[in-house]
């Protein structure tokens, strides 16, 4: 994958999270309530910041390393799959955490933290 292609794979992800997380109301989309949006609305108002085709579109939802987006059975919906600060139902199942659970940090990062939780 050339640099250029990267680039413009990260910058679409990035759009996509933007939209689909925090501002739909930015480009005039519609989530539903439980976050999904029409591709082919997403595809006709993210112009002339973004051009996506559908198969960018999957492109982007399968090349995403955090599993970041979803696609519909039938792709004609997406949505992001966590992050959001608009109000969304995701229809996730509680689940009872274990007695341990880690947590990933930088060393530097490390004083942050309280010595005891």
């Amino acid at each position: 994958m050339s640099k250029n292609k990267k680039n413009n794979s990260t910058e679409i992800s990035k759009f996509l999270s933007f939209v689909l997380r925090h501002k739909p109301q930015e480009i005039g989309l519609q989530l539903d309530p439980e976050g999904w949006a029409s591709v082919a609305e997403l595809i006709e108002k993210a112009r002339p910041q973004v051009v996506l085709t559908p198969e960018v579109i999957e492109q982007i939802v399968i090349e995403s390393d955090k599993q970041r987006f979803k696609l519909s059975e039938d792709k004609t919906r997406i949505r992001a799959n966590q992050g959001h600060s608009v109000q969304v139902d995701l229809k996730l199942k509680p689940v009872t955490p274990p007695a341990t659970l880690y947590h990933g940090t930088k060393e530097r990062n490390w004083l942050l933290f309280p010595s005891k939780v």
